[in-house]
């Protein structure tokens, strides 16, 4: 096992892993913004800048590991793109990339009516 093979130390995770939003498929989409807390971390993060936004900072009813497994089918389906900043997992919303593979969906999310 070479040191890039090796798993992470103590204290440490591997790093997220992202679907190119050009691979996912409309169900996968639809089925990552049925949810209403999904939904609400994708508003959430319309409304700020890329990057800003900690896994940690978002007051959502569920616990660490449902709130994981949220943000993970939203980067399975092309939504989100995560970086860890030291201690802490940033997010940004993949708009420009996910609007050009499913044109008006993500807006319809987004409206409050």
């Amino acid at each position: 096992m070479t040191t890039a093979d090796a798993p992470p130390g103590p204290g440490h995770r591997l790093p997220p892993v992202h679907t190119d939003p050009a691979e996912v498929p409309l169900e996968a989409a639809l089925l990552a913004l049925a949810d209403p807390v999904r939904r609400t971390l994708v508003r959430e993060l319309a409304g700020s800048d890329d990057w800003e936004r900690s896994c940690g900072s978002f007051d959502v009813p569920v616990g660490k590991a449902t709130l994981s497994r949220h943000f993970t089918v939203l980067r399975d389906a092309g939504l989100l793109e995560q970086r860890d900043a030291g201690p802490k997992r940033l997010n940004r919303l993949r708009r420009p990339e996910f609007e050009a593979r499913f044109p008006g969906l993500l807006e319809l999310v987004l409206r409050q009516d």
